[in-house]
C-alpha cells in the first residue's frame, strides 16, 4: 500500500510503499476513502523533535477486524481516529474510537462532520450557552470553527460572531449563519460575549478573555498553548474551561455516541452543512498541509487515496 511519511522535522512529505497492517485485538483494518488534515498534525510535523506517524481522522470501509471486535464487520462504512499511520491506503482504527457512517452520507461527509463536529459540539457543551446568549468563535472558517458557528446558531444563540485572520473569509463565515465576522487584529470585537470558543490559543487568549462579558466563559480547545493573567479573570468573574475530545471518547463513550447521533440528525435535517475546502491525493499531502499551515482553508481539507 501507499503511505505518506517524512524523516525529519518540517518534512518533506513523501509517499512510500509499506505492507498493509494487520488488525490487533480491538482494532479494525479500514480501506481509507477520505482522510482529514488537521492543524495539530500539521503542527507536529513542523515542531515535533522526532518524526511522527501521520494519523488523524479516517473514513472508509472495514476490511478486517481484530480479536474482540463486536460492533463492526467487513463491509461496514466507518469513521474514526487513527493513532498510527493514517495518511495511507489502509489504516488501523480502535473500535472504541470508531463510529458508523449512515446511509445517505459519504466518506467526505463523515470526515468533514464527525470529528470536527464532535469537537465543536463538545466545546459548546462545555460553554453551555443559554438560549439568547452571545457566542464568539475563533478560527471560524476552520474545519471545527465553521461547524461551531452553525451549531451555536442551531442551539439558539442570540448573537453569533466569527473571528478570522483574513478578511477574505468574512463572506464565508457570514454564509454559515454568523451575524458578523471580525478580524483578530481589529481594535475590539464589538459588544462583549457570554461565550468564546477558542481554537487558536497563544497570543489570542488575552483578547479573547477581554471580549468576555462579566461571568463569561472561554472554552480553550487549541493545541497552540498560551498563558493568561489570573487578574484578567478575577475582575469580571470570568472562566476558562479546557476541552479535549479524546477524554470524552475514551472516558464517556455514551456521551460521545449521543453527540455523534445528534450531529448526524442535524446533518440529515439540513441544519448542519459541513464545508470542504479542497481534496488532495496522497501525493499532494504537502499541498494539503500548506493550506492548513497558512490558514487559507474555508472548511475541511481532505486527502482522497
Amino acid at each position: 500500500m501507499r503511505r505518506v511519511r517524512y524523516e525529519s522535522t518540517g518534512g518533506p512529505l513523501f509517499v512510500e510503499q509499506a505492507p498493509v497492517p494487520e488488525p490487533g485485538p480491538g482494532e479494525l483494518l479500514v480501506r481509507c476513502a477520505a482522510i482529514g488534515v488537521t492543524l495539530p498534525v500539521v503542527r507536529k510535523v513542523t515542531e515535533a523533535a522526532e518524526p511522527i506517524a501521520l494519523g488523524g481522522e479516517v473514513a472508509g470501509e472495514v476490511v478486517a477486524a481484530g480479536e474482540g471486535v463486536t460492533r463492526f464487520r467487513p463491509g461496514d462504512r466507518v469513521t474514526g481516529m487513527c493513532f498510527g499511520h493514517g495518511y495511507a491506503d489502509f489504516a488501523l482504527l480502535h473500535e472504541a474510537m470508531t463510529s458508523p457512517v449512515p446511509d445517505g452520507a459519504d466518506a467526505v461527509d463523515a470526515i468533514a462532520l464527525v470529528r470536527s463536529g464532535l469537537v465543536a459540539y463538545g466545546a459548546l457543551e462545555a460553554a453551555r450557552p443559554a438560549p439568547g446568549e452571545s457566542v464568539l468563535v475563533t478560527a471560524a472558517a476552520s474545519g471545527v470553527g465553521h461547524l461551531a458557528v452553525q451549531l451555536a446558531r442551531a442551539r439558539g444563540a442570540g448573537r453569533v460572531v466569527g473571528a478570522v485572520s483574513d478578511p477574505g473569509k468574512a463572506d464565508f463565515v457570514r454564509s454559515l449563519g454568523a451575524d458578523d465576522c471580525v478580524q483578530y487584529d481589529d481594535d475590539g470585537w464589538g459588544d462583549p460575549f457570554d461565550c468564546v470558543l477558542d481554537a487558536v490559543g497563544g497570543a489570542l487568549l488575552t483578547p479573547a478573555v477581554a471580549a468576555l462579558a462579566p461571568h463569561g466563559r472561554l472554552v480553550a480547545y487549541s493545541s497552540g498553548g498560551g498563558t493568561l493573567e489570573a487578574y484578567d479573570l478575577l475582575v469580571g468573574a470570568k472562566s476558562v474551561i479546557g476541552f479535549q475530545m479524546a477524554l470524552i471518547a475514551r472516558g464517556r463513550p455514551d456521551l460521545y455516541e449521543q453527540w455523534r447521533k445528534e450531529l448526524w440528525r442535524l446533518f440529515a435535517e439540513g441544519a448542519l452543512k459541513p464545508a470542504v475546502h479542497a481534496e488532495f491525493g496522497l501525493g499532494d499531502a504537502a499541498k494539503a498541509h500548506e493550506v492548513i499551515e497558512t490558514r487559507a482553508n474555508r472548511g475541511k481539507v481532505v486527502l482522497r487515496p
